[in-house]
Parts: structure tokens; sequence; C-alpha cells
């Protein structure tokens, strides 16, 4: 069984540590992206909250960058499945790890888990200290 662990993080906090044992993985820079942290309603919010997201896909940036990291993340994993490999970690970082990678690592998590119905998927905000499953349908 596979399983992807997706981490949202701050990089002045320092990248996630992979617990697979494994090493690696793949981290994706946000920083780019038009940053709602910038204005002060925004502040107090997170990616998974309704004015952040509205922000995020209103401005466009962040869905260009979610359908190629969809496209890198899938592949990745259509080969993890053939191979019976067993871990796969994915990272999004940002500034302050709470608005940007917040909303895409979200993101990433329901699509793989609407993907794949044999992956089991754990999803942590780690600047918010808040853990998600997605279990495997199969």
């Amino acid at each position: 069984m596979l399983t992807i662990t997706i981490y949202s993080f701050s990089y002045k906090k320092g990248l996630p540590e992979d617990t697979s044992g494994n090493g690696g993985g793949f981290i994706f820079d946000c920083r780019a992206i038009h940053n709602p942290g910038r204005y002060e309603k925004y502040k107090s919010l997170t990616g998974r909250d309704k004015e952040v997201i509205q922000f995020l896909e209103e401005d466009g940036e962040i869905t260009t960058f979610l359908t190629q990291v969809y496209q890198l993340i899938e592949s990745s994993v259509n080969r993890y499945l053939e191979r019976d490999f067993t871990h796969l970690t994915v990272g999004f970082g940002c500034t302050g790890g709470q608005h940007r990678s917040v909303y895409s690592a979200q993101q990433l998590a329901e699509h793989l888990h609407n993907t794949y119905k044999n992956v089991d998927i754990k999803l942590i905000h780690r600047e918010q200290n808040i853990t998600e499953l997605f279990n495997s349908i199969v």
C-alpha cells in the first residue's frame, strides 16, 4: 500500500523531516505566488479558510501552479504503484506556512484522494499542528 505524506510548512522553520526513512521526495516553493498574508484581512486566516481560498483562486496563479504539480505527482504516483513503493513525500513551503502552502497541500491531498482509491494520504499542516488522514477506499 502506498502512503503519500503531504506537508505544508514555513521555510523560516526549515524543511519538514522525512519520517519514512526513504529520504527525499518533492518540495514545492509557493513563495512566488501572490501572498494573501500581505493583506491585513487575511493575516489571521489560513489556506483552509474560504476567504483565502477565494483570494488565491480569483488571482489564478495558484491554479496554474497546481495543474503542473498534479501532472508531476500523478506521474510519480503511477510509477510508485507499478513498482510497489510504499511511501512518497510531498512538501509545500511558503514564507509563513499559513496561506499558499496550506492551500496547495490541502488541494493536492483532496485531488489525490479523489483520483486514487488505493492510496493512503497523510496531510500535515506543520505550522498549524493539524494532521488529516485520507484513507484508501479499497
